[in-house]
């Protein structure tokens, strides 16, 4: 609902040529909504694996598909029926066959785990990698997605353990085990957090300003779920103890949710959005106005911070006159 109140006015602003959009009530509305949102999302970590909370980010585009369909009045296609089942189906299998307990998170834990041998070999590799696409990406000048979506997901990587431990530790003292705060490492994770989000948000930025929503969502979405489940598993051993058939059944739920985003994201059609007005009109405020055709709304996941971020410029195509508005 979010994503879709805010597409609406930056279309109302960017048609209309009226007050910035950060003026509007209604903005400000999806801003409050979509806060919400992610406050629910980052006590989930606090509570759940991070392999069984990233990949049902496909509920969203689920939701946002529908919505985009009664709210915006886009055409509902016999992909989006197919996808939206196929990404049900692997989400009932994550659900199912995910690890639903994980190890309480503590300061000590977090020590631990950042000394670790394999979270340290995982990690130089992570910086290796991210150093390589860099140097593509700013010295040889090669804009390729999935240059792109590689750096995203090795960013959302440290994000979802940086998350996951803050949202643990601060459970953990909520629950009155132990005081947790008082732990350097908690402010130190605080930090990591909210950099690894700052950067996150800019890389995908500068992917939405030169590619289309309809090919960042599905690609963000798979590689933003892989990196999740790698650092679930590297990092807080999720699924240590999980028998071979609930790995491989957990595997068969990410594949076929990520089948179905690329069903329902892919090639959305285009949509006239004076219907949209015409459908909005009855909100205080909200003149009936009809506007040209422009790009429907295409939804990431979130969840972190990443699938907020894709959703603030998922309205921009490529030569559009305005900006992206994050």
């Amino acid at each position: 609902i979010s994503l879709n109140i805010q597409k609406y006015t930056h279309v109302r602003q960017s048609q209309r040529g009226t007050k910035p959009y950060y003026t509007s009530r209604l903005w400000w509305c999806g801003i409050l909504l979509m806060g919400l949102g992610e406050l629910g999302n980052f006590a989930a970590y606090g509570f759940a694996p991070a392999s069984l909370i990233a990949p049902l980010g496909s509920v969203s585009v689920i939701a946002s598909a529908v919505i985009s369909v009664v709210f915006l009045k886009e055409m509902l296609r016999a992909s989006d029926i197919l996808g939206g089942a196929l990404a049900m189906t692997g989400t009932y299998f994550l659900v199912t066959f995910a690890p639903h307990s994980s190890p309480h998170v503590t300061a000590n834990m977090v020590e631990r785990s950042l000394v670790s041998w394999t979270f340290l070999i995982y990690f130089m590799f992570e910086i290796i990698l991210f150093a390589i696409l860099m140097y593509l990406y700013k010295c040889r000048n090669i804009k390729h997605i999935v240059i792109m979506m590689i750096l995203v997901a090795l960013l959302a990587s440290v994000t979802v353990i940086s998350v996951k431990a803050v949202s643990g530790m601060i459970t953990e003292t909520i629950r009155g085990s132990h005081l947790q705060l008082t732990y350097p490492i908690f402010y130190i994770m605080f930090i990591i957090m909210v950099t690894s989000c700052a950067f996150q948000i800019k890389f995908l930025n500068q992917a939405m300003k030169m590619f289309d929503a309809t090919e960042i969502v599905p690609i963000n979405y798979v590689f933003f779920t892989a990196s999740a489940v790698v650092a679930g598993i590297l990092f807080y051993e999720e699924f240590y103890g999980l028998s071979l058939i609930y790995i491989i059944m957990f595997v068969i739920g990410c594949l076929l949710a990520f089948t179905g985003v690329f069903l329902i994201a892919r090639a959305r059609p285009r949509i006239k959005m004076d219907r949209v007005f015409i459908s909005m009109g009855q909100i205080p405020g909200i003149p009936i106005t009809p506007d040209s055709v422009l790009q429907p709304l295409a939804v990431s996941v979130l969840t972190s911070s990443s699938h907020s971020s894709v959703s603030c410029c998922q309205g921009q195509r490529k030569g559009a006159k305005q900006p992206c508005l994050m």
